[in-house]
């Protein structure tokens, strides 16, 4: 009897043992948090502009305000602002903000202002100015450089009324360019599709602030608070909290192209979409090799399936500072439009394919307007 009980109490324990291994091997590691920087435009001694008597730095903070309240009811997500009261922070301590945070995104919140009943909204990445009212935005929101001590020192001479010096600001935010303009196309959508706000567009622009991080940035133009009737919705309640809950969509729709911690259940692939597989026609195009990117970010992802949703033959390949995440290679046009129907299945709503042709990427169009097999 003693040795029955002994047994056992061998077996069990060897089964917990064993069930354990079995639990820690299946578990995925874990992640580090999603990082967003949120930055309220202006404060303090600077109010930004005062169309129709509204403060723009009061406007800002309150619909950042609200973004880091949705944000922070994602798990996985950190919420970091460059300011939460009415303070003064000088633009290049609001991008060391963001990068002393080691963030994955920064987004900087303004509204509009203009001599007419101008109206809708837009958002910036950081580039070179493609007319005279990318320019004159860009002036505006790079004149608060005035109000600091020192500017000269701090900006090495940079001129907000020069367009000549826009041109050096380009270069550090180069890398991020494409997930910048990824992330202001998710935030204009968002605006259009859910709000039925005019939409004005993602734009360029040489912004100090967001030359100033060195991560994917943003700077969204909520709305003209010059405009009578959209100045009244920015300043309600109703309609920050309206603009701080599409800003905040986009962000968790964009995150999940580089936040990839999170599982999805993959629904098996039916007969009929294989038999429907089998009967489509392919095609070929000559030296190019189609991919659909799912991901890319400055963290070193491993590209196992449960880092990925249940996608298999994920590749990360290393361009400039970041890490992006392509999901199949093939010249045939049909199939990859298959793979990224796939890849939107699992979660992945803002994957996109991209075209390479001797190793190098080209506009999908560009490759359409090949030569086929």
């Amino acid at each position: 009897m003693r040795t029955n009980l002994l047994n056992l109490f061998v077996f069990t324990t060897l089964l917990f043992s064993l069930s354990i291994t079995i639990s820690y091997a299946e578990t995925p590691p874990a992640t580090d948090p999603f990082v967003v920087v949120l930055d309220a435009g202006h404060g303090g001694k600077d109010p930004g502009n005062m169309g129709n008597g509204y403060k723009e730095k009061d406007i800002a903070l309150s619909i950042v305000l609200n973004i880091g309240k949705e944000l922070e009811k994602y798990e996985g997500v950190k919420v970091v602002y460059t300011r939460d009261s009415d303070v003064f922070i000088p633009l290049e301590k609001r991008g060391k903000i963001a990068n002393d945070a080691n963030a994955d995104l920064f987004v900087s919140v303004h509204c509009n202002s203009h001599s007419s009943q101008a109206y809708g909204t837009e958002t910036f990445v950081l580039g070179l100015h493609r007319n005279e009212t990318n320019f004159e935005v860009a002036k505006k929101e790079n004149s608060v450089i005035y109000l600091e001590e020192d500017y000269e020192v701090t900006y090495a001479g940079f001129d907000p009324n020069s367009p000549e010096s826009s041109i050096g600001l380009t270069i550090m935010q180069e890398e991020y360019l494409d997930q910048s303009i990824l992330l202001a196309d998710l935030v204009q959508k968002e605006f259009t599709n859910t709000l039925n706000r005019k939409n004005r567009g993602v734009k360029q622009a040489g912004l100090i602030v967001l030359h100033q991080t060195y991560m994917p940035s943003v700077l969204v133009e909520t709305g003209f608070l010059t405009n009578d009737e959209e100045g009244a919705f920015l300043n309600s309640n109703n309609g920050r909290e309206k603009m701080a809950k599409a800003i905040s969509k986009a962000i968790i729709k964009y995150s999940h192209t580089i936040n990839l911690n999170v599982l999805a259940d993959i629904k098996p692939v039916t007969h009929e979409e294989e038999a429907h597989e089998q009967k489509a026609t392919s095609q070929v195009y000559e030296d190019v090799t189609f991919k659909v990117q799912l991901a890319a970010g400055s963290k070193k992802i491993d590209p196992k399936p449960y880092n990925f949703k249940g996608l298999s033959g994920v590749n990360r390949v290393k361009e400039g500072k970041l890490f992006k995440y392509y999901y199949g290679s093939t010249s045939d046009y049909l199939k990859i439009q298959r793979l990224h129907q796939e890849a939107i299945k699992s979660g992945y709503t803002a994957s996109y394919i991209v075209a390479f042709k001797d190793e190098d990427k080209i506009t999908v169009n560009e490759a359409l307007k090949s030569r086929l097999k």
